[in-house]
């Protein structure tokens, strides 16, 4: 039975293996490269109680990932956090990412954030229809800020207030 559940030190390896389909295949980050265990370690306890990083398992298989991240070290920025949501390959199009959003945009309320910002590069449509149907609205967008696969990409900024 699938669920959603807080990420454990344990489910890096795999966690850093749905991240790397993503840097290898898609536009969906910008690293180019592929990460190891070892150099996603430190992002993975840079997350606390206030900013959470969730699976979805089934059967005791993570299919996907999200977290609320810090967007800034500055004090005045404490209540802002920046959303990611990553899903393995094999599940996407199944509604494993809008749990994961679903179950993030409630952690954050919960934990009393008030605005969750988005990163979404612009060839990303899905994505994008994914963040406005849980009210994300487009804040601007920034253009060709990124080159990958060869290609020059734009990057939307879109934010929730909640």
């Amino acid at each position: 039975m699938a669920r959603i559940r807080p990420a454990e030190e344990s489910d890096l390896p795999v966690i850093t293996d749905i991240y790397n389909q993503a840097v290898l295949r898609t536009t969906a980050t910008f690293d180019t490269e592929p990460r190891t265990v070892e150099a996603r370690r430190p992002w993975f306890l840079s997350h606390d109680d206030n900013h959470p990083i969730l699976v979805e398992e089934d059967g005791g298989a993570v299919r996907g990932w999200a977290s609320l991240s810090r967007y800034s070290e500055r004090a005045a920025y404490s209540r802002t956090v920046e959303i990611s949501v990553y899903v393995s390959e094999e599940w996407r199009g199944r509604g494993i990412g809008r749990k994961l959003v679903a179950a993030l945009v409630a952690e954050g309320r919960r934990i009393g954030h008030h605005a969750v910002l988005a990163l979404i590069t612009g060839d990303n449509s899905v994505s994008v229809r994914l963040h406005e149907s849980f009210g994300f609205f487009m804040v601007g967008t920034m253009r060709e800020v990124g080159v990958k696969f060869g290609r020059a990409l734009d990057v939307h900024l879109m934010e929730l207030l909640i």
